[in-house]
């Protein structure tokens, strides 16, 4: 039997990139991954991809900043399955400005994304995993869940954010066999960090070549980006953790850039 075996498991943002590798690999161990999107086609092309292969997997529509679509995604997850196991939130977006110039707007859009929808998916999920006595809750940090950049400042504090709401879930959630953790990656080559690397060489006017040696992987000790199966490898070992010893604990996976 594999680690994942008929667990249920919501990941916010799986349509691609970190989330739709998440669900891949959860598919691969015979986990059932819901994948939740904001775009219900590519949310559906990556659910057909795991069937294709033999596994089992459901495509919801979800803005997780949405709090009806929120508990409808979980209430038609909880109506097909009859439980909510795990719990990955992923969903994300990145925007790059200084403070001095950063539209009220864009503050508020990136926390709601990054925050609200950790906290509305966590609620909606709770109570199902309190009544089966079982829930593994994973949120997907950032370096920039222990660390400062240029330009960030919105997703710098989101990510730490998160960490708080994962310690109070731990102390909370603990009576009820629900562990609560956050893996906190580097740079990962996804379509996210594609984006930012011509918008921080603009911005900072320097080549894109330089952004990523000398901003993005500089503080690494090896210079390389991290891979969205190095991320997955973090997520599934909280994911399938039998108890809650290590719940309320964040992995920084790197490649050395911010130890602890």
């Amino acid at each position: 039997m594999s680690r994942f075996t008929g667990r249920v498991a919501i990941v916010t943002g799986a349509a691609s990139g970190i989330g739709k590798e998440i669900a891949l690999r959860l598919a691969a161990e015979g986990g059932i991954p819901v994948i939740a999107d904001l775009n219900l086609d590519a949310a559906s092309k990556t659910a057909a991809e795991i069937k294709a292969k033999g596994g089992d997997a459901f495509a919801v529509a979800m803005n997780v900043t949405d709090e009806a679509q929120v508990e409808k995604g979980v209430a038609d997850t909880m109506a097909k399955y009859g439980k909510i196991d795990i719990l990955v939130s992923n969903a994300g977006i990145q925007i790059v400005k200084p403070i001095v110039d950063f539209p009220f707007a864009d503050w508020k859009k990136l926390l709601s994304i990054h925050l609200d929808g950790a906290f509305l998916t966590t609620k909606a999920c709770l109570k199902h995993m309190y009544a089966a006595k079982y829930g593994r809750v994973v949120y997907m940090g950032s370096v920039h869940s222990k660390e400062a950049s240029k330009l960030k400042a919105p997703y710098v504090t989101a990510k730490h954010g998160l960490i708080g709401l994962s310690k109070v879930l731990a102390k909370e959630g603990a009576e009820f066999n629900v562990s609560s953790n956050v893996v906190c990656p580097g740079f990962v080559r996804t379509p996210l960090v594609e984006k930012q690397i011509p918008e921080q060489a603009a911005e900072l006017k320097i080549s894109e070549a330089d952004v990523i040696k000398n901003v993005m992987l500089k503080d690494t000790i090896d210079g390389q980006f991290t891979t969205t199966d190095d991320v997955a490898d973090a997520v599934l070992f909280y994911a399938a953790a039998r108890n809650t010893v290590h719940s309320g604990q964040s992995a920084v996976v790197s490649h050395g850039w911010f130890m602890q």
